[in-house]
């Protein structure tokens, strides 16, 4: 049997575990959690009715979140020559090229996002293994693969956020900070969804969004009609 702690239990007694709420009334509930010592990040879980072994029906894409995300974002930036100072410029917390890749392969993973120049692919690609796991390897998809570094990184530092599909046909999505208010949650929430929807396989027969429910790090899940 799972453990469930204290203070789920106590989440759980706040509403109808059973009831499916309107992602309004969701957020309404989750304000009545118990609180915890830090700051929690508000989540919404998506069961999609995509098939996650077809490539054809990877959901993946990126939104820029109207309220941002509400934390810190630690960029690395690895480019060279004028790009570095404009990356520098931008607010990227670690640039370089082949000294921060050696450092990188060495286990410094003090970054929550990694923008690079398409020339440093190549050199890049040697650090698979320690990115690719974690989910920090750039895209050109995602737009941390660019050009123009400085946009990307001013972008990432403004709120957006990249979203995939796993290998159980979830999408997991932190949309903010238990502090956001309820209309602020709301805004967000409805950015992620619209971006979710636009990112539908052309290929897919059926019921997109199967189930949806929205937590926080630290509490229960709501479900939400959507």
């Amino acid at each position: 049997m799972a453990y469930v702690s204290k203070r789920v239990k106590e989440a759980n007694k706040s509403f109808d575990r059973e009831k499916v709420y309107s992602l309004d009334e969701a957020l309404a509930q989750i304000e009545k959690f118990p609180k915890v010592k830090f700051d929690e990040t508000v989540e919404l879980h998506l069961h999609l009715g995509v098939n996650p072994k077809a490539s054809d029906q990877i959901v993946r894409g990126t939104v820029a979140l109207p309220n941002g995300t509400g934390k810190e974002v630690r960029i690395a930036c690895f480019c060279k020559g004028e790009a570095e100072s404009k990356a520098k410029e931008a607010g990227a917390d670690h640039v370089g090229a082949e000294e921060l890749i050696e450092k990188v392969s060495k286990g410094f993973l003090d970054f929550d996002v990694v923008v690079a120049t398409p020339d440093m692919m190549r050199d890049i690609s040697k650090l698979g293994r320690v990115l690719g796991p974690r989910g920090l390897m750039p895209t050109p998809k995602a737009g941390t693969v660019t050009p123009d570094v400085a946009k990307a990184i001013k972008e990432v530092k403004a709120g957006k956020i990249e979203f995939k599909s796993d290998k159980q046909a979830g999408v997991h999505v932190g949309f903010g900070k238990r502090s956001f208010t309820k209309d602020q949650l709301l805004q967000n929430a409805n950015e992620v969804l619209t971006a979710i929807n636009a990112a539908k396989p052309k290929s897919l027969k059926g019921h997109y969004i199967k189930k949806a429910s929205i937590s926080t790090t630290m509490g229960a899940g709501v479900k939400v009609a959507l």
